[in-house]
């Protein structure tokens, strides 16, 4: 990991706030609080308030499911059309971006890989972290490719200093309106994803025994309103025949499939069409 732009970290012990500043192996602030980067790379701003379980966020096993069906494609298309869209976006060169629930960090690498970013990759899940890491640093970066990850609750205080930040991601994750309208600068660009309707659809029915639908995108533009302006929304979709080891790696990587009474009813299917969907809303930091 190497050290982000100064001025961009911000100490996370309650009633601080101060800018991070890297010192050899550790972050310090100027009140003194310091945070030791993990071997792995990684850095944990999480404090013991924030923290729900000695386990907290996504599991080992929910991260490698994931990174297994990318790897065969599934959510791949989703994926680079949710980038290129970002990188389309109109910012100024080298900008700070911020990825709000980063996960396994596919996002923020794919779009290090188009276009130079200094990367703030936050996830509460210290195994989805390490696996960023690791996967950040198995390949090869212009040198105006920086990529910082950070354990830390994208729910509570973002660890990220006011006005810092030209995009921020939240993709299918959790969201914090005012957290991210106090980072981003003025005219700054905010980036959600969440689950279309018909997301998982097939899966909801043979799980759920119903094929519900339900649209969130208005919900989440009314949550954004106060801050924000809507400058783009899309839909994107694919769709994918599963076949055994894959349709248990997809319900092992979604929160409704970790209910243990669905295992059997999908364990027992040979195969499923599945449709993935996401809606895509672009949103701009009003000035004022």
């Amino acid at each position: 990991m190497t050290a982000v732009t100064p001025g961009v970290l911000a100490c996370s012990v309650r009633g601080c706030g101060e800018a991070l500043t890297r010192h050899d192996r550790a972050y310090r602030c100027s009140h003194g609080h310091t945070f030791d980067v993990a071997r792995s790379g990684y850095l944990n701003l999480l404090q013991p308030q924030d923290r729900r379980s000695t386990a907290a966020g996504d599991s080992a096993a929910a991260v490698s499911a994931r990174a297994r069906l990318l790897a065969h494609g599934v959510g791949a298309s989703i994926l680079a059309g949710i980038v290129s869209r970002a990188a389309a976006l109109d910012l100024p060169p080298d900008p700070v971006v911020a990825d709000l629930g980063c996960g396994s960090g596919d996002a923020l690498a794919a779009l290090a890989a188009l276009r130079p970013i200094r990367g703030v990759g936050i996830d509460l899940s210290t195994a989805a972290i390490t696996h960023a890491v690791k996967q950040s640093a198995g390949r090869s970066w212009t040198d105006d490719v920086v990529l910082t990850w950070v354990v830390a609750n994208a729910d509570r205080r973002l660890p990220l200093r006011d006005g810092s930040v030209q995009l921020v991601l939240s993709l299918n994750a959790r969201r914090n309106p005012a957290e991210c309208a106090r980072v981003l600068a003025p005219d700054g660009f905010l980036v959600v994803a969440v689950p279309a309707s018909d997301d998982l659809v097939e899966l909801r029915e043979r799980v759920q025994g119903t094929r519900v639908t339900r649209d969130r995108t208005a919900g989440v533009m009314d949550e954004h309103a106060a801050a924000f302006e809507v400058v783009a929304k899309d839909t994107l979709r694919e769709r994918h025949t599963l076949v055994g080891a894959r349709l248990r790696d997809l319900l092992a990587g979604t929160y409704r499939g970790a209910r243990t009474s669905a295992h059997g009813q999908v364990s027992a299917l040979d195969a499923l069409d599945v449709t993935l969907a996401s809606d895509l809303i672009v949103f701009l930091r009003r000035s004022s």
